[in-house]
């Protein structure tokens, strides 16, 4: 697998205005809505390099 992904745990939800694809240095909108995301909502984006290694991020609200 390459690309990235953006995955959301929580009772919020998230809405990501994805292309198909992007370029290095552009970026992506998203928004975060409903529930109590301060409490219980956790983002995970998971960076997937050409070499076959994952990245991982992890953001609290």
């Amino acid at each position: 697998m390459r690309g990235v992904t953006v995955s959301i745990a929580g009772s919020a939800s998230l809405r990501v205005s994805s292309p198909s694809s992007i370029r290095p240095g552009e970026a992506v909108r998203a928004s975060l809505h409903g529930g109590d995301a301060a409490r219980d909502t956790l983002l995970v984006v998971r960076w997937f390099p050409p070499d076959g290694r994952e990245y991982l991020w992890q953001v609290s609200f």
